[in-house]
């Protein structure tokens, strides 16, 4: 049986992951930071709630710790929790918007890496999933031929760039543990006003085919739903 964690699963591609990977097997935790919403969806998924918010150490080392008590081992941890952040003119940003943007985004993975890890190197086969972005990709949003190149987010491209590196930068440091990040593509979330063309199955193929995947099948890489992507 394998065991999976998501952050931000109450709702969007968390729920839809968590949906999905039920219906294959695996036993599911969901993390969310809002209780209420989090217990609700965990209870209509047939699945546990376990509370998280990435920006609190205290509340990132308990729900580890709620995870060892219960379940003991985990085999996957999907880093799915994401703000947009700011929109409107970039020109009225702050520092204190863009520490907000990356605590979650990029800060919080950290946490939640460093607190899991002991329960994933109790598994035979430890994955680590990000929720990353061909927005943080060089190559994707410079190609005229793809939507991410019309968009302007610097603090959401920007912390997406930031977590695509760290999956690279983890995957060369653990060996044991295949560390990957998924690109949803633009998908119809809360996080673009469900603006998007694909619906939230189809965002969710990546992150699920990384979370199925046979052992030995790589570490750092950075897939959409038709395969990998430019890391650059």
């Amino acid at each position: 049986m394998t065991t999976t964690f998501i952050t931000g699963a109450n709702k969007g591609l968390g729920h839809e992951t968590a949906r999905r990977l039920l219906a294959l097997g695996h036993t599911v935790i969901v993390g969310a930071r809002d209780e209420e919403r989090g217990k609700e969806a965990a209870a209509a998924l047939g699945a546990r709630f376990v509370r998280i918010d990435v920006t609190d150490d205290a509340s990132v080392t308990a729900a580890a710790a709620d995870v060892a008590a219960h379940e003991g081992v985990l085999d996957v941890l999907i880093n799915n929790a994401g703000v947009h952040g700011p929109h409107g003119d970039p020109a009225d940003l702050t520092g204190a918007d863009a520490l907000g943007v990356f605590d979650v985004n990029v800060f919080g993975v950290v946490r939640t890496i460093t607190a899991f890890l002991p329960l994933l190197s109790r598994s035979p086969d430890p994955v680590i999933i990000n929720v990353s972005s061909g927005m943080g990709s060089l190559a994707v949003t410079h190609d005229p031929s793809r939507i991410e190149s019309s968009v302007v987010a610097p603090l959401y491209t920007a912390s997406k760039a930031a977590l695509t590196m760290l999956t690279t930068q983890y995957a060369k440091a653990l060996k044991e543990v295949r560390v990957n990040a998924a690109d949803p593509g633009y998908t119809a979330t809360d996080l673009n006003g469900h603006s998007g063309p694909q619906t939230v199955t189809e965002g969710t193929d990546a992150i699920v085919r990384l979370a199925t995947e046979e052992p030995g099948a790589g570490s750092g890489r950075l897939i959409d739903r038709d395969g990998p992507l430019a890391l650059s």
